[in-house]
């Protein structure tokens, strides 16, 4: 046992230099006063009261809310059908099916959007195929529309694995006791599949919304210079402004509605989980 101990070793101090240093800094800037030395380290708020009341970064904030909002339901919406369809294959089939899902992102992500630029753009692709049926080019790179198609692509994979995951996890004996009792396909889909699969669901819609919303190169590439969500932001103060303060302000703000989104999915799962095992006992 001491071994395995000594093994955890290594990985701590990694921990330890990677994650609890940054953000143990992260905290001290946000609340402290530019240009303090660490021996007159002067304890504010004023960065916090300033994003709270400065009505555009505010009005950025929700639109980062919204964008990853909506590339959730999409991932939803999207990815369900595809991942009851592998689930419902034969297992070399379904191998194949999660091979090709997973392929891309063996792609740096970066270089997977910059692709996006030259389908979406003014002479890419998908306006060449418009302007060959007659309704002409349209104006398809730099806005919303391709913001929420980039993320939707970069981030559905993790929809569909995790729903995927779940459905081949299910007790296919429960959808033969159904049709045994006379459900048709539909309520032995609401009844059965669609209860046991929403595990997977809230661990995807976790695995989206919460890359999505602090998400800052896909909106910089694919939104253009002008378009700034919250990750921006953030970015743009420690890069750009060097305003450290201030940006690790907007960080710990971000950080505080991930978890609050964490705490939600999570208590979602162990309400479905205790509704599975009541189902169960029933």
């Amino acid at each position: 046992m001491k071994h395995f101990k000594q093994l955890t070793y290594p990985y701590m101090i990694w921990m330890i230099a990677m994650i609890v240093i940054p953000m143990a800094l992260i905290v001290m800037y946000a609340f402290t006063k530019q240009g303090n030395d660490v021996a007159t380290l002067q304890f504010t708020l004023e960065h916090f009261i300033h994003f709270f009341t400065d009505a555009d970064f505010l009005h950025t904030l929700w639109i980062s809310l919204r964008i990853a909002f909506i590339t959730t339901i999409l991932c939803v919406l999207i990815g369900y059908p595809i991942a009851y369809a592998i689930a419902s294959g034969d297992e070399k089939r379904r191998n194949l099916y999660i091979l090709l899902i997973t392929l891309p992102m063996w792609i740096n992500m970066l270089v997977r959007t910059y692709a996006w630029i030259g389908i979406l753009s003014d002479n890419g692709l998908i306006n060449s195929l418009l302007e060959m049926l007659g309704i002409g080019p349209q104006k398809l790179l730099y806005t919303d529309f391709a913001v929420i198609l980039g993320m939707v692509y970069n981030f559905i994979p993790f929809m569909i694995l995790q729903i995927e995951s779940a459905l081949a996890k299910m007790d296919k004996s429960l959808l033969d006791a159904a049709n045994d009792l006379g459900a048709d396909g539909l309520h032995r889909f609401l009844k059965v599949t669609l209860p046991l699969s929403l595990p997977g669901v809230i661990s995807g819609i976790t695995l989206v919304f919460l890359p999505a919303v602090s998400s800052f190169v896909i909106p910089k590439l694919l939104g253009g210079g002008g378009y700034m969500l919250i990750g921006n932001v953030i970015e743009n103060q420690f890069i750009s402004v060097g305003e450290w303060n201030f940006g690790s302000a907007i960080s710990m703000v971000m950080a505080v509605i991930i978890m609050i989104s964490m705490y939600v999915t999570r208590k979602l799962d162990k309400n479905d989980d205790a509704l599975s095992r009541k189902r169960g006992k029933v």
